[in-house]
């Protein structure tokens, strides 16, 4: 899993049949390099700014129980930020 903060959304008029009903976004690493920023299929409603985790590889595909083609998944939103320490 992976810790990272929403940048911003991805506006696409077309998009694979199985990521109808996702919101696409833009999401940073919160620990890490920030040029590792990926594309994060979401259905939780996450928003600009907010810290979520993401799941990647076979576990999104699993989180979206559905097989569309996603490296990443919003599998939930965070209620307080994590000391960066």
């Amino acid at each position: 899993m992976l810790l990272g903060k929403v940048k911003g959304n991805i506006i696409s008029t077309r998009k694979h049949e199985r990521l109808v009903g996702y919101k696409l976004l833009i999401v940073e690493p919160y620990y890490g390099n920030k040029k590792d920023t990926l594309i994060a299929a979401d259905r939780l409603g996450a928003g600009l700014g907010e810290l979520v985790l993401l799941s990647q590889g076979s576990p999104a595909l699993k989180a979206l129980d559905n097989d569309a083609p996603i490296d990443a998944v919003v599998v939930g939103i965070v209620d307080s930020e994590p000391d960066k320490g």
